[in-house]
């Protein structure tokens, strides 16, 4: 008889974590939460800087931060075993802040912009909480069919970022707001299901998943509430 093989194949049920699968999600959530200070203080920098020049060319600068945001993230993925995959990360955030910086810049000059920003971080919040709690209670296996779904719907929805900047279709930027908010938030739930049934180990690699979710559902809310708030 040998027990310890018997219990490595005991099934997973609702409510029975590991402590290693306990840990990793433990480590993420800290980690996620540490990467927000980053956040709001490149957000901080990005409202009172000048980043006009970006519209004079928005597709060379669309191209520009796609390379920089898929090659920063390719770095990340290969230190993400050691302390610089942290720092990266942080770095990583920071520099997104920067980036929502003008975004946050104009929903505040509306007069409601203090209540549409605070409506999308709540909103936020309230779709992590729940995806959270779905994830880690249901008795399903999310990894392979919802998987697959949001390989094909990610690249889906850059391909279509990149047309729209040739196209510049509003109707098309709408679909494409809530197309984020879509894959966001299945996103989040696919992460954090999959940490918990043992298929994710590495809380960094984990918390850029779900920081990127975050990032992508706020931002989109954000223009959302921003576009049907103003005149």
């Amino acid at each position: 008889m040998q027990p310890e093989l018997q219990s490595a194949n005991v099934p997973y049920q609702s409510g029975s974590i590991t402590a290693g699968q306990n840990r990793v999600l433990r480590n993420t959530y800290l980690l996620l939460a540490v990467s927000m200070v980053p956040t709001v203080i490149g957000a901080a920098l990005g409202t009172n800087l000048d980043l006009s020049f970006m519209r004079t060319s928005p597709i060379l600068s669309l191209f520009a931060i796609l390379g920089i945001f898929f090659g920063w993230m390719h770095v990340i993925e290969k230190n993400r075993n050691s302390i610089m995959g942290v720092w990266l990360l942080l770095g990583f955030t920071m520099f997104l802040g920067v980036l929502l910086g003008p975004l946050l810049q104009r929903v505040l000059g509306l007069p409601n912009g203090v209540s549409l920003v605070m409506m999308a971080a709540g909103g936020t919040a309230v779709i992590f909480a729940l995806m959270a709690g779905i994830a880690t209670t249901t008795k399903r296996d999310l990894s392979t069919g919802l998987g697959g779904f949001l390989a094909v719907g990610s690249i889906v929805l850059i391909l279509a970022v990149i047309a729209n900047a040739f196209v510049q279709s509003p109707v098309m930027y709408m679909v494409l707001l809530a197309g984020f908010v879509l894959i966001s938030t299945l996103m989040m739930l696919w992460q954090i299901n999959t940490i918990v049934r043992g298929g994710e180990t590495n809380y960094v690699s984990a918390t850029l998943t779900l920081y990127i979710s975050i990032y992508n559902l706020f931002s989109s809310l954000l223009q959302l509430l921003g576009i049907g708030g103003s005149d």
